[in-house]
């Protein structure tokens, strides 16, 4: 067994409400001012409060709000008056890593739990140690195997650790066999994402989708109550039923089982009905003849960063791990005045649990439905073709691999000139920006708007100057090629959808050749 390990565990210290700025590293825990806390707050409903401060976007407000001090009432002890400023110390969940290296080279597996101590300190735990095995297969009993597992328990005891965490989907059984090994609590990859998930969720939807999930992985893991009840008794002690009668504890599991599977179907019917409403809002832009773009890609690309400078949307932008998951619409407009919508999807990731890509499903149909995927990799990722590989793999799961694919390596500013001259390579039709800079915005702006769909119809039309409402619709909804103001009227030659093309036709001129 490989083991390697970090340098130094982290936290970010917790600024005051109402100020800005650079958070510090402090030596594994987090001093609290509760004298400065609630200092500087403004109502960011009213306005009111320090008139100096900054507007905050939406997306600002959800990150202060995320990092904030929440103060429970009733639990101070002190006295009113308050002379001293009290400092605590919040303790993370201490967690060892553990992996099983089956295939591909010692990189990849050691970049695979890399990205998993990310996902442990996007869950809110201090990573201590990691270790990872090179083996054929996973044991089937232990996952590390019998042997392995009793090193991996004196490793535990050695640094205190609360937690293990699996670098993938553990089996009912391996979960609880490994935890008779090792004493402390395991989870497994896909319990480790669903929990981050959870935290994040902000909709309404969103929260049921992750629910949905968590359900879904939890009922063939439910446990019963050990020995202290029977789970199968007989004869007699069955009052007469016999062999493979029922005691307690199976009841216990039975009813459990009940209870879930009606959530399940309670939240599935939820889901339906919102997805319901998402279908009329898609329906209606696609009856319009909306374009739609869509980014995609891995967590922690850059998506919201590039919707933000795109659109102006003001969403949450935060380094972790699936900062935000639920799905952002925007309006938008090409150079020459076409409008289009701009969505942002919930990050991908390495074996992504399909718990989510079932759970999430309505949620993704958004990018099949799409006119062009704006696929965003992170430039200066230390394995970018794997984020490549996990984002087709879901596209590939939602059928959204015949939708026109552009693959923009975001974090340019970041990546080296051998890092950008590899990627080039590897895709030579990329398009390399940074929405942190701004550089290369531009030439992602005209890749859209040569990538959008084009209205099908040309038309030359003198429009009377009483029908200004005609020259709005075809600057709106066309794309106007020319246009001159004459003595009886605009004459404009654009090209236009159908439904505004037979609005146009009592004013229709001859179309020239050239543009038929």
């Amino acid at each position: 067994m490989t083991a390697y390990r970090r340098n130094e565990a982290t936290a970010e210290s917790v600024e005051p409400a109402g100020h800005a700025g650079p958070q510090a590293e402090l030596d594994g825990s987090i001093q609290l001012d509760y004298a400065d806390t609630y200092a500087d707050d403004t109502d960011a409903d009213t306005g009111t409060g320090n008139p100096d401060e900054p507007d905050y976007t939406l997306g600002e407000y959800d990150l202060s709000d995320r990092a904030a001090l929440r103060r429970i009432a009733g639990l101070s002890t002190e006295l009113t008056d308050i002379t001293e400023v009290e400092y605590r110390q919040l303790r993370l969940e201490r967690v060892v890593l553990v992996g099983v290296w089956t295939t591909g080279t010692l990189t990849e597996a050691e970049n695979s739990m890399h990205e998993l101590a990310r996902l442990a300190e996007t869950a809110g735990s201090e990573v201590l140690d990691g270790l990872v095995q090179r083996r054929d297969r996973p044991d089937p009993a232990t996952y590390i195997g019998s042997g392995k597992a009793k090193e991996l328990r004196d490793i535990v005891a050695g640094t205190g650790a609360d937690t293990v965490i699996c670098d993938g989907e553990l089996t009912p059984g391996q979960l609880r066999q490994l935890e008779q090994v090792v004493k402390v609590k395991v989870v497994d990859r896909t319990a480790l994402i669903l929990d981050i998930f959870a935290q994040h969720a902000r909709s309404r939807e969103g929260k049921a989708q992750v629910e949905l999930a968590q359900l879904q992985y939890l009922v063939p893991r439910l446990r019963g109550w050990g020995e202290s009840l029977s789970r199968q008794v007989g004869g007699r002690a069955a009052n007469g039923v016999g062999i493979g009668g029922r005691g307690p504890g199976e009841t216990k599991l039975e009813i459990d089982r009940r209870r879930i599977t009606a959530r399940m179907a309670k939240l599935r019917k939820e889901i339906s009905g919102m997805k319901t409403a998402r279908d009329v809002k898609r329906s209606r832009r696609s009856q319009n003849e909306v374009p739609s773009v869509v980014l995609a890609g891995y967590t922690n690309a850059g998506k919201s960063s590039l919707l933000n400078r795109l659109t102006g949307a003001g969403v949450l932008v935060e380094n972790a791990l699936f900062a935000t998951l639920d799905p952002t619409v925007r309006r938008a407009e090409t150079a020459d005045g076409r409008v289009y919508t701009l969505s942002d999807t919930v990050g991908f990731v390495r074996h992504l649990p399909h718990q989510l890509v079932e759970a999430f499903r309505s949620t993704l149909e958004e990018v099949a439905s799409a006119d062009l995927i704006l696929h965003v990799v992170d430039a200066s990722d230390d394995d970018p073709e794997a984020q490549i590989r996990a984002v087709r793999e879901v596209l590939s799961d939602i059928d959204a691999l015949d939708v026109p694919e552009q693959i923009v390596f975001n974090k340019a500013d970041a990546a080296d000139a051998e890092t950008q001259l590899r990627l080039r390579s590897l895709v030579p039709d990329a398009l390399f920006v940074s929405a942190l800079t701004g550089t290369g915005m531009a030439e992602l702006a005209s890749l859209i708007e040569a990538g959008l769909p084009r209205p099908d119809r040309a038309v030359l039309v003198l429009l009377p100057y009483t029908r200004g409402d005609l020259v709005a619709r075809i600057h709106a909804d066309g794309e106007v090629l020319s246009e001159e103001h004459t003595g009886d009227g605009t004459l404009i030659s654009a090209r236009v959808r159908s439904d505004l093309a037979a609005a146009l036709e009592q004013f229709a001129a001859a179309v020239p050749a050239g543009e038929r």
